[in-house]
């Protein structure tokens, strides 16, 4: 019986020409950095990026070398590639990415349909992920106080001003 290797992921990108995804990798038990190219084929400016990104990672072929690359990573690079394939420059892309990755304040999410909702709730959770203190990070502190200045006067809410009176 052959034991599964395992590959750790260090750097993922994408090539324009011939359109590749391409993988940084390592074995779990070697020194050695290796690169796989897995080509994208059928894939135009009209193909649905996370579908691709989807069937890629879940591929037999590429599976357990795309373990550590996560799903929105893949996103990203589809739709770069995309882009390319539409005629965009690289910066134009970039930026289309950037802004489908900011999450508006002001939005109204209640709006979405169930796929917008869930892009939104994964961005979400990404950059929570991202910025969370964690018990082995050097500036992790266990409890904090925080005192709010108290300079304004408190407004008061019209909907609890008859709290007090019983019915």
């Amino acid at each position: 019986a052959r034991t599964a290797m395992t590959y750790i992921a260090k750097k993922c990108g994408v090539r324009f020409q011939p359109p590749s995804i391409i993988l940084i990798y390592k074995e779990d038990n070697k020194d050695k950095t290796r690169q796989r190219i897995m080509p994208v084929r059928n894939f135009s400016k009209f193909s649905d990026c996370s579908l691709a990104a989807e069937q890629l990672k879940n591929s037999a072929r590429h599976k357990a070398y795309l373990e550590g690359v996560s799903l929105r990573q893949l996103e990203k690079l589809y739709s770069l590639l995309k882009g390319h394939l539409g005629g965009e420059s690289l910066a134009e892309s970039l930026e289309k990415c950037r802004q489908e990755e900011t999450i508006d304040p002001e939005e109204d999410m209640n709006k979405l349909d169930d796929k917008e909702l869930a892009k939104r709730k994964s961005i979400m959770d990404e950059l929570f992920e991202k910025n969370r203190k964690k018990k082995d990070d050097p500036d992790f502190i266990y409890d904090i106080e925080v005192e709010f200045p108290q300079d304004e006067q408190l407004e008061s809410c019209g909907w609890d001003a008859e709290s007090g009176e019983e019915i």
